[in-house]
């Protein structure tokens, strides 16, 4: 490809500057107070689309946050690449345990430090410097549109109406995202498969005021105490989960793709150090790169209740709440869970409380195809920055509208990941590493490239 390492090298002080211009806007969809902000992102996507050469760019309202598109059709007979990502971010809670603060990037050891600099504006944004360096260097195998939505981290609630009414517009041959992780900078990995999730929150009832702890300590239940009981009974000294009907219809990955998950490079140690942990815990019967990608899941999110404030004061809460998070295998179906959920929470509280179970979002699994032209040529994309074949491995997060994608637009898609479990995502002091960003950049024009020239030699043969 003519030129364009060349380009993003020559630019690459201009490509960090811009995306750090984004990591200082705001735009956390999950709190009101930040709407604007949201809002601004989208216009700044906007604005760098017009700039770098895309058509039709447009700010798309919606019910909610807006989603941001643009396309380049540069010939009608040849494939179609739609990108997807997102430009809102995760609340940057709790502050204090940032060492600097989140919407004011810092660069530190070659890592820029802001929230949103992984996920998902740094591996967003690597698509658009990319789509200008094609441009800028008349390297552009293939037209593309852009589909950059605001609502991702709140559950892309509006997207999945936007599919729905645009499907003629979003017409094309494959999906591209990159909003997912590889093993590491020396052992580049694609994600072939994301987790489905089932998010909930809980309420347990019981007085119908706070009660002094010593005149009724003793005598009336403490929704706190009983919240933590049945949430401890969720799962049992194997760690298997006892929703009853939980693994029905659980599928187990083949053992070929379990060989090759215990090929794969992992220093377990290492692993236990960088979090500081004693000992690694999770389900009888599997590892660790096991527990985290084909295994579902159980964890609570957050709980509350109570007195929380400084010093003391001694009270019997009248509720206690928690948040609570399911991470499902293929098979599973995030409707039927979130049901067995509720009505096991609500069978196994005490007489003592009232419970009320909320459903907050969630998605289904996803596994993509490994042997079709556009995981081949992601594969071969990766092989050629990186010197080395992707290990294929599946992913233990969850991004649900893949699976929405396949069932609106019969589209599979392709996670082309560039971020790294340790980059803290969700976390205070997310960082995204200027290695990884530059890679994206450079990795993502050969996608294209290979894609362009298997479809070409599919068609022939």
């Amino acid at each position: 490809m003519n030129n364009y390492t060349e380009y993003i090298q020559t630019h690459k002080t201009r490509f960090i500057d811009e995306l750090l211009e984004l990591l200082r806007i705001p735009s956390v969809s999950t709190d009101p107070a930040f709407k604007e902000h949201v809002f601004k992102a989208a216009e700044f996507i906007k604005g760098q689309l017009d700039k770098i050469g895309a058509d039709k760019a447009q700010v798309c309202q919606t019910d909610g946050y807006p989603i941001v598109y643009a396309e380049k059709i540069i010939d009608p007979e040849l494939p179609t690449v739609l990108v997807y990502g997102h430009y809102d971010v995760q609340p940057a809670d709790p502050l204090e345990l940032w060492d600097s603060p989140p919407f004011e990037p810092v660069i530190k050891n070659d890592k820029i430090y802001a929230r949103g600099a992984c996920d998902d504006k740094g591996q967003m944004y690597m698509h658009l410097k990319a789509f200008e360096t094609m441009i800028q260097t008349d390297n552009l195998p293939c037209n593309v549109k852009f589909m950059i939505e605001g609502e991702e981290e709140a559950g892309s609630e509006s997207l999945a109406t936007f599919v729905k009414n645009n499907k003629e517009r979003l017409a094309a041959d494959v999906i591209l995202i990159s909003d997912t992780s590889m093993l590491g900078n020396e052992t580049p990995s694609i994600t072939m498969g994301l987790r489905g999730l089932s998010y909930m929150e809980v309420e347990v009832t019981g007085p119908n005021r706070d009660l002094h702890s010593g005149m009724y300590g003793g005598a009336v239940a403490n929704p706190i105490n009983v919240l933590c009981q049945m949430i401890a009974s969720l799962t049992d000294e194997n760690h298997h989960i006892t929703i009853p009907g939980f693994y029905d219809d659980v599928e187990d990955a083949p053992e070929a793709e379990r060989e090759g998950m215990r090929k794969a490079p992992f220093d377990l140690e290492l692993y236990k150090k960088k979090l500081d942990i004693a000992e690694v815990q999770g389900e009888k019967g599997y590892s660790t790169l096991e527990r985290t990608s084909i295994r579902p899941t159980l964890d609570v999110n957050g709980i509350w209740g109570g007195y929380t404030g400084e010093g003391a004061k001694t009270v019997i809460a009248s509720k206690a709440y928690a948040k609570i998070s399911m991470r499902l295998v293929p098979n599973q179906d995030w409707y039927k869970i979130s049901e067995l959920f509720q009505k096991h929470f609500e069978a196994i509280a005490p007489p003592s409380v009232k419970v009320k179970v909320t459903r907050h979002h969630g998605g289904q699994p996803v596994v993509t195809p490994i042997d079709s032209v556009a995981f081949k040529a992601a594969s071969a994309a990766f092989k050629d920055t990186f010197g080395k074949e992707p290990i294929p491995l599946r992913g233990g997060g969850s991004i649900p509208i893949v699976s929405m994608f396949k069932s609106e637009l019969g589209l599979d898609s392709v996670l082309l990941g560039f971020g790294l479990d340790s980059d803290a995502i969700h976390s205070p002091n997310e960082h995204y590493g200027i290695f990884n960003y530059m890679k994206g950049i450079e990795t993502i024009p050969l996608f294209y490239n290979h894609y362009a020239k298997l479809m070409r030699e599919e068609l022939v043969s």
